[in-house]
């Protein structure tokens, strides 16, 4: 579950940013390394005082049915006492909560020493964000993972998670003005915590192009609720789960838009004379992300329904006012990180880039109509003079 390495003793301060459950899976990964401490800085009281009263920290249960426990070095909403000596500071946050938590981190994190500081995952254009944010720390070499490195569920926060599947191979890209020595030595550490392969791209923008969940959640609630849905203006009778409840009519919708998404990726490697070759079909970079752990590989729906590293995974659905049936949440991140951060960017890009992306324009204004529109977005931070 974790990597030890040779150099394993050596002291390491990572500093997790984020209580959710890619924050709380982890932190007790980490812990379980010799020499790596391990500080988790959350806005969540709720966190913090569960864990103050857990006696045995906090418990992740392993797909195996095991289970391994941690008492962290520090849980904390101070930023000043997380950061104080921190080597490694990794943002699990949602995209649309990260200009706020930068912003409070930066004048706390270390002057005197590199300090990688990365979002995971780290799409929605995290490099030119975190830019922006650490201006005044040139010591911050800024990095991404382009996904998580297991599927995480069933949070009790503070108090324990469960672990889903786990990628084949981490791929990390860093802002394109960190030298090569600077993205060694943040190899050497992502090598130390996660057993898992992990690979430099060449190109930042592998992540921020790479099909995710843009363009997977805003598709399968539009084919659930879209104009075409079967539950359009209806409420569910029961609760229901992203991936193993897809409609075929969401699949298909995300099918264009992941050929729509391929489209974008070609224009800007004309545009820009990047290579983005590392970026496949979404449905190619599922199956290799979880190989094994999908039983059919035939379709998209089929990928997306029996991938068991999805399984149980719920929409996110609120309760009708009359308590009868469900409506999905307007308050998720499916809307606020996915459509906001995700989707606003990549049709932004394409406008930039005079090429329309229909279907992906379609869903993307379907689902800020559904949010009853924008409150802030990548737009925000994405560099005015791109792509020059």
């Amino acid at each position: 579950m974790t990597a030890t390495k040779e150099n394993a003793v050596l002291p390491l301060n990572v500093v997790i940013c984020g209580g959710g459950r890619t924050g709380h899976l982890a932190a007790v990964l980490f812990k379980q390394i010799p020499g790596v401490r391990v500080s988790l800085l959350t806005g969540s009281q709720e966190v913090i005082d569960r864990y103050r009263r857990s006696e045995n920290g906090i418990t992740a249960w392993m797909p195996d049915g095991t289970t391994c426990a941690a008492r962290l070095d520090a849980v904390t909403s101070e930023p000043a006492t997380a950061l104080a000596d921190a080597d490694v500071v990794i943002i699990t946050v949602p995209a649309h909560v990260r200009p706020a938590l930068l912003n409070a981190i930066a004048p706390h994190l270390p002057a005197d020493k590199p300090v990688y500081v990365g979002a995971i995952p780290g799409f929605c254009g995290f490099d030119w964000l975190a830019e922006r944010a650490l201006a005044a720390r040139p010591n911050a070499v800024i990095w991404g993972m382009k996904d998580v490195a297991h599927t995480a569920f069933d949070l009790q926060p503070g108090v324990s998670i469960r672990m889903g599947g786990a990628k084949s191979t981490l791929y990390v890209g860093t802002h394109a003005r960190e030298t090569e020595a600077a993205r060694a030595a943040l190899l050497t550490h992502l090598k130390r915590l996660y057993a898992s392969p992990v690979e430099l791209l060449d190109d930042f923008l592998e992540i921020t192009l790479t099909p995710g969940n843009p363009i997977m959640h805003s598709s399968v609630i539009y084919g659930l609720i879209g104009p075409y849905g079967q539950w359009h203006d209806k409420a569910f009778s029961t609760r229901l789960c992203w991936w193993t409840d897809c409609p075929e009519l969401g699949a298909y919708f995300l099918e264009r838009s992941d050929e729509e998404s391929r489209m974008l990726c070609k224009a800007v490697e004309q545009r820009l004379g990047v290579d983005l070759s590392s970026i496949k079909p979404l449905k190619q970079e599922i199956i290799e992300a979880y190989d094994d752990q999908i039983r059919d590989h035939g379709t998209m729906l089929s990928v997306l329904r029996t991938n068991q590293a999805y399984d149980a995974i719920e929409a996110p659905l609120i309760p009708t006012g009359d308590r009868s049936g469900y409506l999905i949440d307007k308050e998720s991140r499916a809307f606020h990180e996915d459509v906001a951060f995700g989707l606003a960017l990549l049709v932004e890009m394409a406008r930039r880039l005079e090429m329309r992306l229909p279907h992906i324009e379609e869903i993307f204004h379907w689902n800020v109509s559904y949010m009853d529109g924008l409150r802030s977005s990548a737009l925000d931070y994405f560099p005015e003079t791109w792509p020059a």
